[in-house]
């Protein structure tokens, strides 16, 4: 029964974290469309949808980032213990309990997020909200990738992904 509470709490704290990042984002994004827009704001914003929903979305989120994500809260619910039930969500990210070269990886990644978010609050409208619509792109489809893996790892016989434990 602690092991579905858990996965519960990890799911919908993971859901909260991204979620909330959407909906912050998304607003500075669609503040974009109040500015009188040229030609070259309208390619840039083509180029960081086209580009954050690849490198962020697609490669990041569907190709590495989900499936552990959901191969986590699997290996949770057969495995939990008081910290990881407490602090789920963080487990199922990968920030404890996996192996270290990944954990190195987590919060190398978490450090250079933090410091690229710093750079473009730097920046001035539209570009600042350029940046963040294709952000708000990558983002919503990472989101929809971990449901999609979350579904397919509990509802399914066929789930073979790690969840990277050491």
């Amino acid at each position: 029964m602690l092991g579905y509470i858990a996965v519960v709490w990890g799911f919908i704290g993971i859901a909260f974290i991204f979620g909330n990042a959407i909906v912050r984002i998304g607003t500075i994004g669609l503040d974009t469309f109040t500015y009188s827009l040229n030609w070259y704001h309208w390619a840039a914003l083509a180029f960081s949808v086209l580009f954050m929903g690849f490198a962020e979305g697609y490669k990041g989120f569907q190709r590495a980032y989900s499936p552990r994500v959901a191969a986590r809260l699997l290996y949770l619910r057969d495995h939990v213990t008081p910290l990881r039930l407490i602090l789920a969500p963080l487990f199922c990210m990968g920030f404890f309990h996996i192996r270290r070269k990944r954990m190195i990886i987590t919060y190398c990644l978490l450090l250079g997020i933090i410091a690229l978010i710093q750079l473009v609050h730097l920046l001035q409208q539209p570009w600042r909200g350029i940046i963040d619509f294709g952000v708000v792109v990558g983002l919503s489809w990472g989101t929809t990738s971990i449901l999609l893996f979350v579904l397919k790892a509990f509802f399914t016989d066929k789930f073979s992904h790690s969840p990277e434990m050491p």
